[in-house]
């Protein structure tokens, strides 16, 4: 059960949390922009650039050990992701590596095409594909957000994904909302027109276990400084369609995958810590085979989460000039958005960072499509609190007295909110 989640162990991992200011521990909730790196991915970085760095195909000791480092890596991701080693293909971050990729598939796109990408979604995964189609006279459609589910409306499905559609770009959850899109509706109907699918699990990677051959998707992005690790890009690209991408390289770099994805000299020491960063997540779990013990370990962070998450969404749901952009159904990551009545997004981060040293953030985060449709700029986008498995209880506990104090001060006036908070004597 997630009570026998080792909490401490886990925080023992991140020397970020014993940061003080003015004597007082700093909270992340900042997870979903990037969380804390655990201390294997810090010190894997450490230990390479430590004992001597080096550049690739050399005969020296120094350049065989980095092509080591980067072969681990490799494996270690795709023992995260299910796929095979020479389906992995690291860079700067997925929104270059989904451009990358999008160039790569220019000779795949002509005049009268469609691409297919989500109302939902992180721009990183929009974007890309739009350029795309407006380099070659493609159509864009848009599968439609819900805004009473905050979840895709598929009962159309049909209708958007047709014969011409060449594309579908599909995040697996939300940034914003939390919302994990089921996605093998999309993937069915894909298939059945022959269209790739690629799918942006940047946000999903860090809570849910990942399967690609089970998801069926062809690209999936994700980036390793939001599960534990440093800046580093990953692209999973199916064999059979990685070989056959003409990609923009230098004539002399090696054309066969993945390295070809991999233009100019890598950040090598980064892809050291992507390794240290899977390390900690197979710590926590068990098994025979490192497989096992990162799904193992990913359902540990999941469950663990999720019971962080109902006590959360429980007191945000509770108070009335509260927003929260969450779905009440469906499996949801440990992510909230939420707005304020009459208050700027900003205002409150800003005192909350203040006041009780709580990195929350505020903004669109990216998801402007959505943001525009649920009309929230004019506040200044959400507020998002977002949970990691480093986070505690406690944590919790303090966010809801520091929000409610928040509420107090500049709601005075609000006999509603006052009401609520002057009976709010005990928060579960």
């Amino acid at each position: 059960m997630a009570s026998h989640f080792p909490i401490e162990q886990v925080r023992n991992n991140f020397p970020a949390l014993s940061r003080l200011e003015g004597e007082k521990a700093v909270i992340y909730f900042d997870g979903p922009g990037g969380t804390q790196m655990a201390d294997y991915a810090i010190e894997s970085m450490y230990r390479y650039m430590k004992r001597g760095m080096a550049n690739l195909h050399g005969t020296f000791q120094t350049s065989i050990e980095t092509e080591l480092v980067i072969s681990e890596a490799r494996e270690a991701v795709s023992d995260l992701l299910g796929c095979e080693e020479k389906e992995v293909a690291f860079g700067a971050n997925m929104t270059t590596l989904a451009f990358s990729i999008a160039r790569s598939l220019n000779d795949y796109i002509r005049e009268g095409d469609e691409i297919v990408v989500t109302e939902l979604d992180h721009h990183a995964n929009i974007d890309p594909w739009i350029k795309l189609a407006n380099d070659k006279g493609a159509t864009i459609k848009f599968i439609e957000l819900s805004k009473e589910s905050l979840s895709l409306n598929l009962e159309n499905i049909d209708e958007v994904i047709t014969k011409k559609t060449k594309i579908v770009a599909v995040g697996l959850s939300s940034n914003v909302t939390g919302t994990v899109t089921d996605i093998s509706k999309i993937v069915e109907r894909a298939k059945e027109v022959n269209s790739l699918v690629i799918v942006d699990a940047v946000h999903a990677v860090p809570h849910l276990q990942i399967d690609v051959r089970t998801l069926g998707c062809d690209i999936l992005l994700c980036s390793a400084y939001k599960f534990f690790g440093p800046h580093v890009g990953i692209a999973y690209i199916r064999k059979e369609l990685f070989e056959k991408l003409s990609v923009y390289k230098l004539n002399p770099a090696p054309s066969n995958i993945p390295y070809k994805l991999e233009t100019g000299t890598q950040n090598h020491e980064g892809i050291s810590g992507v390794r240290g960063a899977i390390k900690f997540i197979e710590e926590l779990g068990f098994g025979e085979t490192r497989r096992e013990r990162l799904l193992s370990g990913m359902k540990a962070i999941e469950e663990y989460e999720t019971e962080l998450s109902i006590d959360l969404e429980n007191f945000l749901r509770s108070i009335p000039d509260i927003r929260l952009y969450r779905s009440s159904k469906g499996i949801k990551t440990p992510t909230f958005a939420f707005t304020i009545d009459h208050h700027h997004s900003r205002n409150v981060t800003e005192w909350l960072a203040q006041n009780y040293n709580m990195c929350v953030a505020d903004g669109d985060f990216y998801a402007s499509t959505m943001a525009k449709k649920l009309d929230v700029n004019k506040v200044g986008g959400w507020i998002r609190i977002g949970l990691a498995p480093y986070n505690t209880r406690e944590e919790i506990q303090h966010f809801k007295e520091a929000l409610l104090q928040y509420m107090k001060r500049h709601n005075e006036n609000d006999s509603k909110t006052k009401e609520h908070i002057l009976n709010t004597n005990t928060i579960s």
